[in-house]
C-alpha cells in the first residue's frame, strides 16, 4: 500500500487498542472466522462418531402422535443395526429419534442451529453441537453420515431431503441412500415427481431411483446397511430372524 492507502496505525496496535466501537464483531472478515471455528467444532465432535444416519423430520410433531412413535422405533433399530443416530437437535421427530436411539443404549447426536423459536438441545441428546450457520450445519449432516432417513416434516425437512437427492444426483456424493418414511405423507410428493416432473423432463426418470419410499422401520434400515455394507465399522447383531 502506498500513499493514501497506508494506515494511520499498525496491526498490533488495532488489535491491542480496546477502544471504539465493537461493530468489528459483525464484519465479514469475523464472520469468515466464525464461520470456520464452526467447522473445526464439528469436525473435532463427529470425527470419532463411527458409522451413523441421519434423521430428519418436523420439530412440530407431538409425542402422543404415530410418527413420533415411528421415530422412536427408528431411532432404536438405528443403534440395533450398528449406526449413531444424527438429528438437527430439536423437538418432535428428531427428538423422537434421539429418544429411540438414546433408550436403546446407542449413541445419541443433535446438531441445533441458532433460531428465534427454538432454544437449546432436546433432552435425549448425548452428543450436542450448536450452529450459528444453515451450511456448517449441513456439511455434518451429509459427512458423517452413512444416508438419510425422513420422517414427515415440513420447510426445514424438504429442504435437507432435496439438498441430499441433489448431492447424490451431481455425485458430489456417493453411495448415499435417503428413504422416506410414511407413504401416507410422502406419496403424494412421489406421485408429482413421477407424474409432474420428470414427464415435464425437469428430472430425469432415473433420478426418482435415488428415493426409497416404504412404512417399514426394518425396510428403511435393511437399505441403508445394503448400500453401506454393514455400517462399515462392522454390524453388531441385530437379533432379527
Amino acid at each position: 500500500m502506498r500513499g493514501t492507502q497506508v494506515p494511520g496505525s499498525t496491526t498490533d496496535q488495532r488489535l491491542l487498542d480496546s477502544r471504539g466501537s465493537a461493530d468489528w464483531v459483525h464484519t465479514d472478515p469475523w464472520r469468515v472466522m466464525r464461520i470456520q471455528s464452526e467447522f473445526v467444532t464439528g469436525f473435532g465432535a463427529l470425527a470419532e462418531l463411527g458409522p451413523a444416519v441421519s434423521v430428519f423430520g418436523s420439530a412440530r410433531t407431538k409425542p402422543d402422535t404415530a410418527t413420533y412413535a415411528l421415530g422412536v422405533r427408528l431411532g432404536a433399530a438405528l443403534v440395533e443395526a450398528g449406526y449413531a443416530v444424527i438429528t438437527g437437535g430439536g423437538p418432535g421427530a428428531m427428538e423422537a429419534a434421539n429418544r429411540g436411539a438414546l433408550e436403546a443404549k446407542g449413541t445419541s447426536v443433535g446438531l441445533g442451529i441458532e433460531l428465534p423459536f427454538e432454544a437449546g438441545l432436546n433432552e435425549f441428546v448425548d452428543l450436542g453441537v450448536n450452529f450459528r450457520y444453515f451450511f456448517a450445519r449441513k456439511t455434518m449432516f451429509v459427512k458423517y453420515a452413512s444416508g438419510f432417513i425422513v420422517l414427515p416434516g415440513g420447510f426445514g425437512t424438504l429442504d435437507e431431503l432435496f439438498e441430499a437427492v441433489t448431492l447424490v444426483q451431481t455425485q458430489k456424493v456417493t453411495s448415499f441412500p435417503i428413504v422416506l418414511l410414511g407413504t401416507d405423507y410422502w406419496g403424494g410428493l412421489f406421485d408429482w415427481l413421477r407424474g409432474t416432473a420428470a414427464e415435464a423432463g425437469t428430472i430425469g426418470a432415473r433420478d426418482l431411483e435415488l428415493l426409497t419410499l416404504t412404512d417399514d422401520v426394518d425396510e428403511a434400515v435393511a437399505t441403508i446397511v445394503t448400500s453401506d455394507g454393514g455400517a462399515r465399522g462392522g454390524m453388531r447383531e441385530s437379533g432379527r430372524g
